[in-house]
C-alpha cells in the first residue's frame, strides 16, 4: 500500500469513527439530562442502559484528575500512529485495523477534551464503568494490537531457521532456580 493510500485509509476510517463518536455523544447530550438514565425496556435497566455522564479522566473513569495529561498523551498517540501507520506492511490487516480504531478513538475523545473539557460517556453495561464509542474503539484497538503482536511472535517462532530446522524454544530462566 502506498503512503498516500495508507493515509487515505487511516484518515477516512478514522474520520468515520470520529463522526460516529461525536454524533452519538451529541444525541446523548441533546436528549438526556446529565445523569439521566434510559433503556428501551424496564427489565433491561440492570444489565444495559444509556446514561448521560461526563468523564474528566481516562477511559472508564480512570485517573479523573488527569484530563490535561491524558489529552497530551492522546496527541502523542495520534502523532505516533500518523508516523507509524504508512510503515505497516499491507499484509498486517489486524495491525492496520487496531491502529485505525485507536486513532479514531483518540481523536474522538480529544475533540471532547478540547471543545468541552470532560468527555461525554453514555454506554452503561452491568456494573462496568460508563464508556463511549471512542473508548470502545481504543480498547478494541489495543486488544487487537496485542493479539496481532502475539500471533506474529508465534509465527516467527514456528518459522524454520535456514537449513530447515525449526527455531528452538526459548531457554528457561534458571537464575531463579533455587
Amino acid at each position: 500500500m502506498s503512503r498516500r493510500t495508507s493515509y487515505l485509509v487511516l484518515l477516512g476510517c478514522g474520520g468515520l469513527i470520529v463522526a460516529l463518536d461525536q454524533w452519538s455523544k451529541y444525541l446523548v447530550r441533546s436528549t438526556l439530562d446529565y445523569g439521566e438514565v434510559w433503556a428501551p425496556w424496564e427489565w433491561l435497566l440492570p444489565y444495559a442502559r444509556l446514561v448521560h455522564w461526563n468523564n474528566t479522566g481516562a477511559a472508564f473513569g480512570m485517573f479523573p484528575a488527569a484530563g490535561t495529561l491524558i489529552a497530551g498523551v492522546s496527541v502523542l498517540v495520534v502523532i505516533a500512529i500518523l508516523y507509524y501507520f504508512p510503515r505497516v506492511p499491507s499484509g498486517q490487516g489486524l495491525v492496520i485495523l487496531a491502529l485505525v480504531l485507536q486513532f479514531g478513538g483518540a481523536i474522538g475523545n480529544l475533540v471532547d477534551r478540547i471543545s468541552r473539557g470532560p468527555v461525554t460517556d453514555f454506554v452503561s453495561v452491568g456494573t462496568f464503568p460508563v464508556f463511549n464509542v471512542a473508548d470502545a474503539c481504543i480498547s478494541i484497538g489495543v486488544a487487537l494490537l496485542v493479539a496481532a503482536l502475539w500471533l506474529e511472535e508465534r509465527r516467527v517462532r514456528r518459522t524454520p531457521e535456514p537449513g530447515g530446522i525449526p527455531a528452538p524454544p526459548p531457554m528457561p530462566d534458571n537464575d531463579h532456580a533455587g
